[in-house]
């Protein structure tokens, strides 16, 4: 997940805890060996290498990620589209330069989620480098999955934080619920708030993760598909929700809405708190 990872859950002994822990572990590096665009031999690398070729089937929870990104991105109105991966080619979050935009219009021209052709259980990216990327999702589909793992052996007290995003399993031992800290996007040691989860799902997204700054400006990896530059309107969003997949995906879509998103938030029925681009906190808190 190339983040630290975390399963917290209560147990007689270490090695009970390791016991219960296993197959949420398992599923994780399952779900990371699986959809990961880093690997050569994942499903994702897999329809990516086959783009502007032959049509390619695809085993059930493939489709069925497939068909939740494709609700996102109609929730979103085109903004949340697993297509636009393929702008990194342009950034590198590493190196304090910007791409001009004659560099990102031939991506751009490789985006777009309404391209990909979509035929019973198979799917075909019709434009040769066209590319998909699970990175929206990823992580909170293995949060779900791991916690759905460990529910069903009875486990209803802890959590499990992959890379920040959070699914808890339930409160504490004692009952009450637990204390989550939430990211300044300025500090690094520092937080903004903190919100007592007792049960569901904590994710941010922000422009703290991966970014650089040059002539005083930040730029964020979090870009809209529109111009392939970086959001600027909000610091961070965090949204509490039954699941870390609609937790992240509604984070995620909020930044990328920019003026729009405290609209979209309002609509999603969720609690959440979101930062500025002055520094100013919004919420809501149901």
């Amino acid at each position: 997940m190339a983040s630290p990872c975390q399963l917290l859950l209560p147990a007689a002994s270490e090695e009970a805890a390791q016991a219960l822990a296993a197959p949420a572990m398992a599923e994780v590096r399952r779900i990371e060996a699986k959809y990961s665009r880093y690997r050569s031999d994942s499903v994702v690398s897999a329809i990516n290498g086959a783009a502007g070729g032959a049509p390619l089937p695809l085993d059930d929870e493939t489709l069925a990620l497939l068909a939740y990104a494709d609700q996102l991105y109609t929730l979103s109105g085109g903004l949340f589209d697993i297509t636009t991966g393929v702008l990194r080619r342009a950034w590198n979050f590493k190196q304090p330069r910007v791409p001009q935009p004659e560099e990102l219009a031939p991506l751009l021209a490789l985006t777009g989620w309404r391209k990909a052709e979509r035929e019973g259980s198979s799917l075909r990216l019709p434009l040769a480098g066209m590319e998909l990327d699970f990175g929206g999702f990823g992580k909170e589909y293995a949060a779900d999955r791991a916690a759905a793992l460990l529910l069903a052996q009875g486990v209803h007290c802890g959590y499990v934080n992959l890379g920040g995003d959070l699914r808890v399993l339930g409160p504490q031992p004692d009952g009450s619920p637990w204390r989550i800290a939430i990211q300044h996007p300025r500090q690094e040691d520092g937080a903004i708030a903190a919100i007592d989860v007792a049960s569901g799902a904590l994710a941010t997204s922000g422009d703290y993760e991966r970014y650089f700054e040059l002539d005083g400006r930040r730029y964020c990896h979090i870009l809209d598909p529109a111009t392939g530059y970086p959001v600027t309107a909000w610091r961070s969003v965090s949204v509490l929700a039954p699941l870390t997949v609609a937790a992240g995906a509604s984070a995620t879509i909020a930044m990328l809405k920019g003026p729009q998103a405290l609209d979209f938030l309002a609509q999603t029925g969720c609690a959440w708190l979101a930062q500025d681009a002055a520094g100013g906190l919004h919420s809501h808190a149901v």
